[in-house]
């Protein structure tokens, strides 16, 4: 019996030493990419992409009114002339991405330089749809810094060239709470990167060269 506690005590330290090393290997293979908006390369950015958060009574979270507000800032120094808001409207009564134009035309951005991603449930989603579907091959990727060593290294695994600005350093309420999620979510999209499998959503093609009012909806 004492054996076999031993041997389960040892593959529970493996296991648990083995996680920290995926996440310390997804932080650090990628925390060059995040760069501050005024070293930004300003060639031949496809699309400033803003991943979508929690909307409340139609309204951006703080944390999503972060991301925008970042967002706005990228296309204004001319970073990109077009943004993705990328996030979940699966459901007829919840509807981010559609909150998230609305924040962005209300502060000045053109109707016609928003894409829309109504199929972003997940950052694997939203990165991997970004190419499929919008046909991105180049993008700065806008969320908070936690979120960005993840979504970097999805981009860097499905061949997209990507930088990572960070929205301002905010101390949101539960943070210890998302900051667990975000270490086991790492772990999950370390494995789901390595096979590349398809976004749950597809459908139809919209070039990111195009009008974003395309993707009204």
């Amino acid at each position: 019996m004492k054996k076999l506690i031993k041997i389960i005590i040892k593959m529970t330290l493996l296991l648990a030493v083995s996680l920290c090393l995926i996440n310390a290997y997804m932080i650090f293979s990628t925390k060059n990419k995040i760069l501050p908006l005024e070293k930004v390369p300003q060639d031949d950015i496809d699309c400033i992409l803003i991943l979508g958060a929690s909307i409340q009574n139609k309204k951006p979270s703080a944390m999503l009114e972060d991301r925008l507000i970042t967002g706005i800032k990228l296309y204004n120094s001319g970073i990109s002339k077009k943004i993705l808001v990328s996030g979940d409207h699966t459901q007829e009564d919840y509807d981010e991405v559609n909150v998230m134009k609305n924040y962005l035309i209300e502060n000045g951005i053109p109707s016609e330089d928003i894409f829309m991603d109504h199929y972003g449930i997940s950052s694997y989603d939203s990165i991997y749809r970004a190419k499929e579907i919008f046909k991105t091959e180049k993008i700065v990727i806008v969320t908070q810094k936690y979120h960005l060593y993840r979504s970097l290294y999805i981009a860097n695994m499905l061949g997209i060239e990507s930088y990572g600005v960070a929205t301002d350093d905010i101390k949101y309420p539960n943070q210890s709470n998302r900051d667990i999620r975000e270490f086991l979510a790492r772990i999950k999209d370390f494995f789901k990167s390595i096979g590349h499998p398809s976004s749950k959503y597809l459908g139809e093609v919209y070039s990111i060269k195009g009008n974003g009012d395309s993707t009204n909806n």
